[in-house]
């Protein structure tokens, strides 16, 4: 059944471009001077929680929702939305956009590599637009191209905390090999929408790969060319112990083992449906032979109470029962078992819990993160201070800069000109610029490298990279 608006179903408004917007962008096309015919803008982190940012998810958003061609029946649709909404709507502009075009957006943009990091205050994306008709795209598109924010965000916190807990590896561990496998992706229920799920459940393994975010797994795979981004293990929940009864929570523990429990496997037990003291010790006496007799690893999942101090507890229990071994850190690693603290976890508590940790003598190898809400939730747009802003105008044939600088907040001064990064090819720095690219003693040939590559043009995708290249990339300074 068809709305007053002509819509049969919410899909068919995710997918038109014209309705991706915000209300007022409608009227933006009759309040630009009358001889504007092209228009420059950007996006920039302009600082917040982390200095740097990881770029990741632009590739997603230009695939899903510019890489298809404006409809009549998309017009339709808008024009119809539009004119009962109380906006005005440019039908003569977006079919002029369908003639000349063919639909696709007569837009150039042009961004970092996935995967590159940038300090804040740079720019990361550029949207250019110089046909007169439709010059006002540049801005139009704000709205869906500013939530490349989330992905960016996401996959920002999660290479900064790769950064922390490799950080503890090196000084506590001998196998840096299982650094990807450290945070894992609880946060598919926490998200606002499956959309969410999926775009920061991607972002996340820019820089792990584990995950039980299935959406999140699919759009990597699906988006950035890669057969299998992530993976999992089998791990019980609370109803799949409960359900068994108080009285033979043992059973099900035994259960765990028996079904999942092989050489080289990893089995992952939630332990405080009850009392995880009492679990801890069952796991140490009466199962602890059927642990060993199964050749795999068991995972304790403590669940509730103060991280740090449960964490700590949990370990000391595990070693008393299945021993340790020291490192050549000096640092002991526990036989057979390992803990996965998925409770409170956030940028903080994993901090605090590996230098607990570490002060009481475990190595890092000895815990893994399940992250939830803090990892695909607890952020917005302001975590980064993320902006797309409108910088230079053309107005008949000469480019005029534009800028804002409100007096009542001087953080929110946006950059002007037409701009472009450079990359210093010696040291790594990045710095934004205005084209064209004056050479002075800073940016002498072979010195500085453009930053920005052409990743969109008029419904063309020019760059399609994958996520082992994004990788690559991000991890570029570990040595």
């Amino acid at each position: 059944m068809q709305n007053a608006q002509g819509f049969s179903d919410l899909a068919s408004i995710l997918s038109n471009p014209i309705l991706n917007t915000d209300s007022y962008k409608a009227s933006h096309f009759l309040q630009y001077p009358p001889d504007a015919s092209a228009m420059f803008s950007y996006i920039e982190s302009r600082g917040g929680r982390y200095e740097r940012t990881l770029f990741f998810g632009l590739q997603m958003l230009l695939k899903e929702y510019l890489s298809r061609p404006i409809t009549g029946a998309m017009i339709e649709q808008a024009r119809a939305f539009f004119s009962a909404h109380g906006e005005p709507f440019n039908e003569a502009g977006w079919r002029y956009v369908v003639q000349q075009y063919g639909g696709y957006l007569p837009v150039r943009i042009r961004a970092v590599p996935e995967g590159t990091i940038v300090p804040t205050h740079n720019v990361l994306v550029t949207v250019e637009c110089d046909d007169p008709r439709v010059f006002w795209l540049a801005s139009y598109l704000e709205t869906m191209l500013m939530r490349v924010w989330y992905p960016i965000t996401v996959a920002t916190q999660s290479w900064h905390l790769r950064q922390t807990i490799r950080a503890y590896l090196l000084k506590s561990s001998d196998d840096l090999s299982q650094l990807p496998f450290k945070l894992h992706d609880f946060g598919a229920r926490g998200v606002s929408s499956a959309e969410s799920a999926a775009i920061g459940g991607a972002a996340h393994l820019v820089s792990f790969m584990g995950s039980d975010t299935v959406l999140g797994v699919i759009a990597a795979n699906h988006y950035y060319h890669d057969s299998m981004a992530a993976f999992s293990v089998p791990a019980a929940e609370h109803s799949t112990i409960t359900s068994w009864g108080r009285e033979r929570e043992v059973d099900a523990y035994r259960n765990m083992i028996a079904r999942f429990g092989k050489p080289g496997g990893i089995v992952s037990v939630v332990s405080d449906s009850y009392d995880l003291f009492a679990a801890l010790n069952a796991w140490g006496g009466e199962l602890k032979q059927a642990v060993l007799d199964s050749g795999g690893t068991l995972v304790v999942r403590p669940d509730s109470g103060d991280p740090c101090t449960i964490v700590l507890h949990t370990l000391r229990s595990l070693e008393a029962s299945f021993g340790s071994k020291t490192n050549s850190k000096g640092r002991r690693v526990l036989d057979h078992v390992r803990v996965i603290q998925g409770d409170g976890v956030n940028p903080d508590s994993i901090v605090a819990i590996l230098a607990a940790m570490d002060e009481a003598g475990f190595a890092a190898d000895n815990i893994v993160f399940g992250m939830g809400g803090a990892l695909l939730q607890q952020i917005n747009r302001d975590t980064q201070r993320f902006a797309m802003k409108c910088s230079a105008i053309r107005l008949g044939d000469t480019w005029h800069d534009v800028s804002k600088d409100p007096v009542t907040d001087h953080g929110k001064r946006s950059m002007k000109g037409r701009l472009t990064l450079l990359r210093h090819r010696r040291t790594g720095k990045y710095r934004t610029v205005t084209l064209p690219i004056v050479c002075d003693e800073r940016t002498v040939a072979g010195e500085w490298d453009e930053a920005l590559a052409t990743v969109f043009d008029a419904g063309r995708l020019l760059v399609d990279a994958s996520l082992a290249e994004i990788r690559g990339r991000a991890y570029a300074d570990e040595v």
